[in-house]
């Protein structure tokens, strides 16, 4: 686990580095021009690019490789009173006009800006574009006639405004307003042109005031002989308009009683449908109220019901589900338990069956073993070790003749027999020969281990043969 102060540190750390990322974030307003400068990539021709411009954007300024800078996109007034420029006629005229620039937000000339005025203050900016300004109008009024420049200032301002757009373009400004106030010669010429003019003007209006003055006699004798025949024409038509008049006021009469009869018929008649459409919208409204009434007790009764539903559900339902899932995981986990003991009895067995067998694998080995080192002593000569092993089993197997007959009681016995016997012997005497004979041959074993039987146990007795096998009854006491 991190201490709390390294985790305070990492905080720290981590809330410095994102407000530093916020910090190189530069937003720029709409009425200025952010200037990215620096490591700004290539462009469009293939050239490293001087500058990045962006207008009512924003960019992330990269710490080091890049920094940025504002063109402020205020509009700046210029006054130029140009004096002594010489027109076309060469007569020097004075022309006082006011300009009105700013940097442009075209691209290209974004870019111009920022390569040539970035980090000049609107002075400077000012007078670079004044000196422009003048070059520029002089050359516009150098190509003009007094009378064009007087008369004409539409093509006036369109010449100077094409001309001073073009060279403000290379700076990176932008032309927005001309404003030509007075234009004036020292030879007078212009003066003397609103002098002929003047002139000019009065006389064309002292002309048309004396045409007006005979349109005006000869329209006062028309005007009166129109009157004349207007009034004889008007008190004839006042007789018949009078006639006309009286006739259409009783026919008018006529049908506005016609009209007051088909009003109050009207009336009546939507009367009777209002009376017909309250009572309509009554009994509606009624059995609507009726039918929201009944819509309210049945909504009241299924909510009834729903809650009824819910709480069978709770006190039946879901003690079952319970009793359901708890019968289950009780199942499982019986059934869990039962797995492991058989598992375990499983291992248990293994274990067992794993250890016999190991035990028997270790008493085989042994034995093996043994008899590798029986066989060595005995020279490797494999017959040999095996006298050896029946010679240290002889006890074993004598032991084993001896159980045969060990329990037998003798003087319980009983011997039925015919009496002819070849050998002269008695019935016992035979059934004891015979009965050492059954006993398992030890002589060739004795043979073979080096040793001698004795006589008593070859059954080598000289009585005569029994003919007849006895019957033989053991009684016990």
């Amino acid at each position: 686990m991190y201490s709390p102060l390294i985790i305070v540190i990492f905080a720290v750390v981590l809330i410095v580095t994102f407000a530093a990322i916020l910090s190189r974030y530069k937003r720029c307003p709409s009425d200025k021009i952010l200037v990215v400068y620096g490591k700004t990539g290539k462009n469009p021709e293939g050239g490293t690019s001087s500058a990045r411009c962006i207008h009512g954007g924003a960019a992330f300024i990269w710490p080091v490789f890049q920094s940025y800078a504002f063109l402020d996109l205020t509009p700046i007034s210029i006054e130029c009173n140009l004096t002594n420029a010489l027109s076309k006629q060469n007569i020097r005229v004075d022309v006082p006009c006011r300009f009105t620039v700013g940097i442009s937000t075209d691209p290209e000339s974004m870019t111009n800006a920022a390569e040539r005025l970035l980090g000049q203050n609107t002075a400077s900016i000012q007078n670079i574009a004044t000196d422009i300004l003048f070059g520029q109008l002089r050359l516009v009024i150098a190509t003009m006639d007094i009378e064009e420049i007087n008369a004409d200032r539409d093509k006036f301002l369109a010449n100077v405004s094409a001309n001073v757009e073009a060279e403000l373009r290379k700076i990176g400004l932008k032309l927005i307003n001309v404003n030509v106030t007075d234009i004036r010669d020292e030879s007078g010429y212009i003066e003397a042109l609103g002098k002929e003019a003047a002139a000019k003007a009065i006389n064309e209006a002292k002309k048309s005031v004396a045409e007006q003055n005979r349109y005006g006699e000869i329209g006062k004798a028309e005007a009166d002989r129109d009157k004349d025949i207007r009034i004889a024409e008007t008190v004839r038509d006042t007789r018949i308009r009078t006639s006309q008049a009286n006739a259409l006021a009783v026919e008018g009469e006529n049908n506005a009683k016609i009209a007051i009869a088909n009003s109050d018929a009207t009336r009546r008649e939507k009367e009777a449908e209002a009376g017909r459409k309250a009572v309509a919208a009554e009994k509606v409204q009624a059995a609507k109220a009726l039918e929201e009434a009944y819509q309210s007790e049945r909504d009241a009764e299924v909510a009834r019901a729903d809650r009824e539903k819910a709480t069978q559900n709770a006190n039946v339902v879901v003690p079952a589900q319970i009793d359901k899932e708890k019968a289950i995981i009780d199942a499982e986990a019986d059934a869990e338990r039962i797995r492991r003991l058989a598992k375990g009895e499983a291992d248990a067995i293994f274990a067992k069956m794993d250890a016999e067998a190991r035990g028997t694998l270790e008493i085989l080995t042994k034995q093996a073993t043994g008899y590798d080192q029986l066989v060595k002593a005995a020279n490797n000569d494999p017959q040999l070790a095996a006298l050896l092993l029946i010679t240290d089993k002889l006890p074993e197997l004598v032991g084993k003749q001896v159980e045969a007959i060990k329990n037998l009681k003798i003087d319980k016995i009983t011997v039925w027999d015919s009496g002819a016997n070849p050998n002269g012997g008695n019935s016992t005497s035979n059934f004891i020969s015979n009965l050492m004979k059954s006993v398992p041959p030890l002589e060739e074993l004795f043979n073979q281990a080096g040793l001698s039987l004795p006589s008593y146990l070859k059954g080598e007795d000289k009585s005569p043969e029994i003919t007849d096998t006895p019957s033989v009854e053991v009684k016990e006491e």
